[in-house]
């Protein structure tokens, strides 16, 4: 179930369909024409060129079945329903299979600029078009693979990785500064705040990355900015354990939320 009790997962029909009210395709075409439009000039290319690709449109609620199909044809990743929330493991399998998990459910109206916990606009809307982007899709497998093979207690620090790249990554991109990750694509607050000028941008360096802690139920008051998306599939070249261990052993930087908390 979704943690905020306001929202009811949503079950398939026997033939995978998901059913959303006028509302719910309302919220959705509301969000979809909203966010595409300021994307326009803060978006990197490989993402508005996966929502072309993928057919992404504000006319309703896409079907998981369709958009896990095409993006099989695209880039042999996918996505599967899941109720909500799930297990570390069950999550980290499914990314080493080139899958992302997508909550069925879809915010109300109340939490349009942004929601905590992730729901159907910001995995589709989010995360989807860059998965029609092979070096990203590379990034996510290998990430996924490394997340069920290292010690639990090491979770934490790798997942910050991911936090800070998949959710909220930027890019530079023709030298100016682009966003990429999905927390940033769904939610209008992140997005103009993230490419406002203000926010804090910083180079990508595994080791800081590992050494930031980051709140969930704020905007972000760090960004860290990659030259290529290959740079983060090089990233995982090197030892990453080794490195988790090295951040643990120098200790967490200070902390920035009061900054935009």
């Amino acid at each position: 179930m979704p943690l905020n009790p306001n929202y009811t997962s949503k079950a398939p029909d026997e033939n995978g369909i998901y059913s959303y009210s006028p509302e719910e395709h309302g919220v959705w075409k509301d969000l979809f024409t909203r966010q595409i439009a300021y994307l326009q000039d803060h978006a990197c290319q490989a993402y508005l060129d996966g929502v072309a690709r993928l057919g992404l449109s504000a006319l309703h609620v896409p079907q998981v079945t369709s958009l896990d199909a095409k993006l099989a044809e695209l880039t042999g990743a996918g996505v599967k329903g899941v109720a909500a929330l799930i297990p570390q493991d069950e999550f980290s399998t499914l990314l080493s299979n080139r899958k992302f998990p997508v909550a069925t459910f879809i915010r109300t109206r109340e939490d349009m600029e942004y929601l905590e916990e992730p729901d159907i606009f910001h995995e589709v809307f989010g995360h989807s078009p860059m998965l029609t982007n092979e070096p990203f899709c590379q990034f996510m497998e290998r990430f996924g693979a490394l997340a069920l093979n290292l010690p639990k207690e090491h979770l934490k620090h790798l997942f910050r990785l991911f936090w800070f790249t998949i959710e909220f990554g930027m890019i530079r991109e023709n030298g100016a500064l682009k966003a990429f990750g999905a927390g940033i694509m769904s939610s209008p607050s992140e997005a103009e705040y993230a490419t406002s000028g203000e926010a804090e941008m910083v180079e990508f360096d595994l080791m800081t990355v590992l050494r930031t802690p980051y709140r969930i139920d704020i905007v972000q008051p760090v960004y860290f900015v990659i030259d290529s998306f290959e740079q983060l599939v090089d990233t995982l070249d090197q030892d990453i354990e080794a490195a988790i261990v090295a951040a643990k052993a120098a200790g967490d930087l200070p902390a920035r939320f009061d900054l935009v908390a």
